[in-house]
Order: structure tokens, then sequence, then C-alpha cells
């Protein structure tokens, strides 16, 4: 039996709508990702998974591909209906969603429009972004103007990894989200550190999905290529170092996080920034079932359980998911 106090906050959880599986089908996305189907998606199931899990709130956002198809007005309309859609069930279930809004990169005019409407109209708790767009990664400059304003605001944004440009190439035929997806992640956070966009917007407030990735490996060896190969003198303060950079972030556990991905995460990283992530509807009932399960019996950390730690860390990052009251209310 949980307790108020450490009723989980899914920081990580999707949703999607017939309209927006229609237009990603008539573009192409009939097998997303390499996976077999699209998932179904309900508010009331999804409310009765969380309860079931003792999960207080889930941060809803769309996951892979996104919403940009190639057409950059398609791209924008379908973002608003998406967008208008997730803040409607945020506010007909108060306390039990929060809402990432997504964007129509690489379009960063539109995404500035959209941005303005979801933070200051729809009321979206932050942003969600790809880890690229058409092969365009998060550090590339088009993406300039969109931090600033990040930054300004000092915005969530949720990064959420997809396909990289031709994944036929390289995925083998197996599901992308196996391996590409944590392949993306770190590449994209590569990208934002050799760009220099985590020290030159420091307030935006990034979330990266499973654990960090391969990042908790490949951190020191992107140190040395810093350094080393470029010529950087690790003792210079004024360049922050990789594994300084990306400690700023915060982490989600979706995926396997014990008993290897979230203890490799902390010993790099430390556990401040650690957050709780399901990954449903694109992970079943069943799968978010067995990750709780393993939460609950993995090692705890000192004087803790990973169930408060990352309530409160949640908390710290998104603090008016502390104070929503919670009120259930049936219907999708």
């Amino acid at each position: 039996m949980t307790t108020p106090a450490d009723r989980l906050i899914d920081i990580h959880a999707h949703f999607v709508t017939d309209g927006y599986i229609e237009a990603a089908q008539s573009a192409g996305h009939r097998h997303p990702d390499g996976m077999k189907a699209w998932p179904h998606w309900d508010a009331a199931e999804h409310i009765q998974l969380m309860d079931r899990h003792g999960i207080r709130t889930a941060v809803l956002s769309l996951s892979s591909p996104g919403t940009h198809f190639g057409d950059d007005e398609a791209a924008r309309l379908l973002t608003r209906q998406v967008n208008e859609y997730g803040a409607e069930i945020k506010q007909r279930h108060p306390g039990r969603f929060g809402h990432f809004a997504s964007l129509p990169l690489p379009d960063t005019a539109e995404a500035l429009e959209e941005l303005a409407h979801c933070l200051d109209v729809l009321g979206s708790d932050g942003v969600a972004v790809m880890t690229n767009t058409h092969g365009v990664y998060l550090g590339d400059p088009r993406h300039e103007p969109l931090w600033s304003e990040l930054d300004r605001r000092r915005a969530v944004v949720f990064v959420h990894p997809t396909s990289p440009p031709r994944a036929e190439a390289v995925d083998l035929g197996r599901p992308r989200p196996m391996l590409e997806f944590v392949f993306d992640s770190t590449r994209t956070v590569s990208d934002l550190v050799f760009a220099g966009v985590f020290n030159r917007y420091p307030a935006i407030q990034w979330v990266f999905t499973h654990g960090g990735g391969a990042l908790p490996l490949l951190a020191d060896r992107m140190e040395l290529f810093r350094t080393l190969f470029a010529g950087t003198d690790p003792a210079d303060d004024t360049h922050p170092g990789v594994r300084e950079q990306i400690g700023r972030a915060w982490f989600d556990m979706a995926g396997t996080p014990f008993p290897h991905q979230i203890p490799a995460l902390a010993a790099s990283f430390g556990t401040e920034h650690v957050l709780y992530g399901s990954d449903y509807c694109w992970t079943p009932g069943a799968g978010v079932g067995a990750q709780v399960a393993s939460l609950e019996t993995a090692e705890q950390p000192p004087q803790d359980t990973w169930r408060a730690l990352t309530t409160r860390n949640a908390e710290r990052l998104l603090p008016q998911l502390a104070s929503r009251p919670l009120v259930q209310r049936g219907g999708r």
C-alpha cells in the first residue's frame, strides 16, 4: 500500500488520438519505428492503471514519430489539434494528468508560435521534442531562437527519442525502440554538448529518457574528444566538462531501470535528477506493472525509496504538480 507521499509522478507517459494515428499512417508510418502496430489509449483506462500501481500523476506527451511528416502547414495543424486534446485531458482530470506540448519542428517560427500558445493559453507544463526531425538534431543552429525563448521562460523540455535518419540501414529489421532510440538520445545529447547549447542556455530544464541511454558509459569518451583531441584544457572551468554539462539534465527511468540501468546512471550523475517514467501506452500495462515491481524490489537509495525520491525530484522540476488537487472523473 502506497502513501500519498510516495505515489509516483510519471514524467514519461503518452497518449494518441484517432486523428493523429490516421495522419501518421497516411504519411507512411503504418509500423511506427518498426513496431508492429499503434497502441490504444483511453484516459479512464490509464487512470485505472495508475491507481493499480500507485501513480498519482502522469505527464502526457506524444511519442515518436512526432507531428511533422514533411509538410509544414499540415504539421502546424496536426500539432495544434493534439495539443488542444492533451490540454483538454489535463483539464478534465485535475491532478491526474500533466501535459508536455508537441512542437512542429523543424519549422522554428511555427514552433515558437505553438510554444507561446501552449504555455500561455493552454497551460501546458513544458514542451516535448524529438531527438531529431528529418535528420535535424537539437544542436542545429536553426533551433537557436527556440532555445533562447525556452531559456527565457526557464521551461521544461522533454526530449523523446525517435528513429535516426536512414534507420533501415542500421536497425537490422528489429524495432528501433530496442536499440536505436537509446543511441539517438545519446547522439542528440552529444550534439547539444558540442554545439554549446547546454552552456548558452543554462535555464532550460532538459529531461532525457530511458536512464540516460548510453550516456553513463560514453560521457568520459566524449570528454576525451572534447579535451585531448580538440586541444581544450580540462582544467579550464570557463568551459564545463561533458559530465558536468550532462549532469545538469534530468533523466527518467522508463524501460528497464533495474538492476543495471539506474545504478549506472546514479553512479555517473547522482540521484537528484532521477525521475519515474512508465512509457505507457507504448509500453503495455503488463510491462508497466513489471517495471513498477522492479522499482519496489531493487536495492533502495540510502535512507530513502525510489518512489519517494523520484516523486520529490518531479515536484522540484514541476512544482505545480505537487499543488494540484486530485479529482477523478470518468470518460475519455
